[in-house]
């Protein structure tokens, strides 16, 4: 097999904190010991960006040891005296205080972006949110790049829910053409366009699949950017704080 040297792609951190991997290893599992020997997998494999240190939600949840607070009906408990600037203020005391690099964050629109990136003293490194070829959230990536930001793409294979992003025709037919998986289509789809990705797999073969992606030809790209008209939302944590990906 030809190398491509596509999988070992890195993206500059703003703030002179080096370079990320664009190929990321996600951490969304629930069980410590299954965590453990996925990110061991990934590792072996060649992963060396796993997921970490970010603003996770824009939102405040009640204080406590509860991770997710909840009232009597379910509904989560949020603490609304607690503004994003606030919060990111704190990260911002974190590379004061040399405890990280670069800080970033998560599961965000892109006007609130905009507020923190104007009211920032140490901007953002990373901004990760969901993004696949059904919602290749184009406006925030450019806004990124402007800034010098990282656009960092979690689902970006849409985590098996529906539409299913890996049977669609588009992306099933370029697989085809490429000898590809439909996963290996839509994670280099990803990096091509200058985002960086997320996978999780707690399977090996899944894992080693997820790292091997190489370049598409321009016309996979092309016929990826104007043929897919699907447009979908898959996690609602943007507007509710809560992630629904865990495992």
């Amino acid at each position: 097999m030809t190398y491509d040297a596509l999988r070992d792609t890195k993206f500059p951190l703003i703030n002179g904190a080096g370079a990320m991997p664009a190929v990321g290893f996600g951490t969304s599992f629930k069980d410590p010991t299954v965590t453990t020997q996925a990110v061991k997998g990934a590792l072996e494999v060649g992963f060396r960006h796993i997921d970490c240190y970010l603003i996770h939600t824009p939102f405040a949840f009640q204080p406590g040891e509860d991770q997710d607070p909840r009232d009597e009906q379910g509904r989560v408990i949020y603490d609304s005296g607690v503004t994003l600037i606030e919060a990111w203020r704190a990260l911002e005391r974190l590379v004061d205080e040399g405890r990280c690099k670069s800080i970033g964050l998560s599961d965000i629109t892109l006007k609130a972006v905009e507020e923190v990136v104007a009211a920032a003293r140490i901007k953002p490194a990373v901004v990760e949110v969901e993004s696949h070829p059904y919602l290749p959230e184009w406006e925030l990536l450019e806004f990124c790049q402007q800034h010098g930001i990282i656009l960092l793409a979690f689902a970006p294979r849409g985590h098996g829910l529906e539409p299913k992003i890996l049977e669609d025709s588009v992306i099933t037919g370029i697989a085809q053409r490429l000898q590809k998986t439909p996963a290996q289509v839509a994670l280099a789809w990803s990096v091509q366009r200058g985002v960086a990705l997320l996978t999780t797999s707690t399977t090996l073969r899944h894992i080693q699949e997820n790292f091997e992606i190489s370049t598409l030809p321009e016309w996979a790209m092309r016929e990826i950017n104007e043929d897919v008209t699907t447009r979908k939302r898959l996690n609602p944590v943007v507007k509710t704080g809560v992630p629904e990906f865990v495992r």
